[in-house]
């Protein structure tokens, strides 16, 4: 990921809905959830939602995918932990207990 990559998945987030939305994707897993639904859980009329899901996925935080008549959205964890990689990069110069208790924090406790 460089800069460019980097700055359009945080402005992604850097909106209350679309941070919702992506950590609606998270929990609901690789199945992800239809659109329709998306909107209907988090209270958004359809066309902000679709604009919404448009955003992250140009960010590469979501990916679609057709469900016969229906998109169904997940969160592109490949996207996610490259951010986090990205943000992470230059951690520690070469001491790294200074990055453990961020790695502790974000490891997945499933």
């Amino acid at each position: 990921m460089d800069n460019a990559g980097a700055l359009a998945a945080l402005a992604a987030l850097g909106q209350e809905t679309r941070l919702d939305v992506f950590r609606l994707l998270v929990k609901a897993g690789p199945e992800g959830l239809p659109a329709g639904e998306i909107g209907q859980r988090l209270g958004t009329v359809q066309n902000a939602t679709s604009s919404h899901l448009k955003i992250l996925a140009q960010a590469g935080l979501i990916r679609a995918e057709r469900d016969g008549r229906t998109i169904r959205y997940a969160a592109d964890m490949t996207g996610f932990r490259d951010l986090l990689a990205f943000l992470m990069e230059d951690c520690c110069n070469g001491a790294p207990e200074l990055c453990r208790p961020v790695i502790d924090a974000i490891t997945c406790r499933c």
